[in-house]
């Protein structure tokens, strides 16, 4: 295939790029930034921005599959910081594609597109969205994969994966900013700490792409359709997050705070920083509050039936490589 890959300079985009290359797919990438490690695996590399409409359709010139990754993440900041490259910038993708021939459109979602504030234990695809959102990137990817979902055709065909909590070696999302916040002690437990997570290793998460792009074909379907992705290995959060911290010689996570008390602490701390205009982000909101003390795993088994996937690794191998990569920084 001839590939494009947006925001093939991250943590996902990378091992996708990675393996996209390996397999002998011709591969560009569109980024804001400038990645020679990229380049050294003959990868094509496009500097531009996903809000700039001339500039995706330009990338697309020429290209099979668009795997489209890039997007802002993150549990604060304002609407429209959130809304321009998640939803503009899918609208764009989506346009470029139609216009350029483009013949498949791989989208990464996430699972909190779905999340209600409630446990969510095996859910299948069939959840609905919410009504309502606690943070703008939940609800501006949901309105993403809307219009990735809705725009599938047999002229473009589409289809979304929502993989959950992304981790593994060259993370620079979940894993520093756990990382960082408990070695100053700063992490309470919330809830009762009996929460059961989803967790998907970036290997395994870029795999399912790849996966997803070998079986759309027109009929087929993949076409039109979402897939929860996950190491379908659920673990205790808390028990998880504490083990991985004994793991680096950082001290486990003492404190707690319930989830009713999180969730009002959370949301003083976004009056405050909204009202006083302060810099940076709150270090908890009502949303990260409840999806630190509910249970959240998914159901993947319409994505071993429709995509054959199946996780290459274990989540004990996925701490082993994983926890590797971590003292090698140190």
């Amino acid at each position: 295939m001839n590939t494009l890959v947006t925001g093939g300079g991250g943590f996902l985009g990378r091992y996708i790029v990675e393996q996209l290359s390996a397999r002998g797919d011709a591969v560009r990438v569109f980024a804001r930034g400038n990645y020679h490690e990229i380049q050294s695996l003959g990868a094509e590399l496009i500097r531009g921005d996903i809000q700039d409409a001339q500039a995706v359709e330009a990338a697309c010139v020429g290209i099979d599959t668009v795997f489209h990754v890039a997007a802002k993440a993150g549990f604060w900041g304002s609407w429209d910081s959130f809304y321009q490259p998640n939803v503009i910038g899918t609208r764009n993708i989506i346009a470029a594609c139609q216009k350029q021939g483009v013949n498949k459109l791989i989208f990464t979602s996430s699972p909190s597109v779905v999340f209600n504030n409630l446990p969510q234990e095996g859910c299948d695809e069939t959840i609905p969205y919410p009504e309502h959102y606690e943070n703008f990137y939940s609800h501006t990817k949901a309105i993403a994969e809307r219009q990735v979902i809705e725009a599938n055709r047999d002229s473009l065909l589409t289809v979304s994966l929502r993989p959950h909590l992304i981790w593994g070696p060259r993370d620079t999302q979940i894993l520093p900013r756990l990382i960082a916040l408990a070695s100053k002690g700063k992490i309470p437990q919330v809830g009762k700490g009996d929460n059961k997570v989803d967790l998907t290793y970036v290997e395994d998460a870029a795999r399912a792409h790849l996966l997803a792009a070998d079986t759309l074909q027109p009929g087929s379907p993949t076409a039109g359709s979402v897939y929860f992705i996950s190491q379908d290995e659920p673990v205790n959060l808390w028990q998880f997050v504490n083990e991985l911290l004994v793991r680096l010689n950082i001290p486990s996570v003492k404190r707690k705070i319930s989830l009713p008390l999180a969730r009002t602490a959370g949301g003083i701390l976004e009056f405050s920083y909204k009202f006083f205009h302060l810099k940076g982000e709150p270090r908890l909101t009502r949303f990260l509050a409840s999806e630190l003390a509910m249970s959240h795993y998914y159901d993947i088994s319409r994505a071993r039936r429709d995509l054959g996937y199946q996780p290459q690794f274990t989540m004990s191998e996925a701490m082993e490589k994983t926890v590797a990569w971590l003292n090698q920084l140190t």
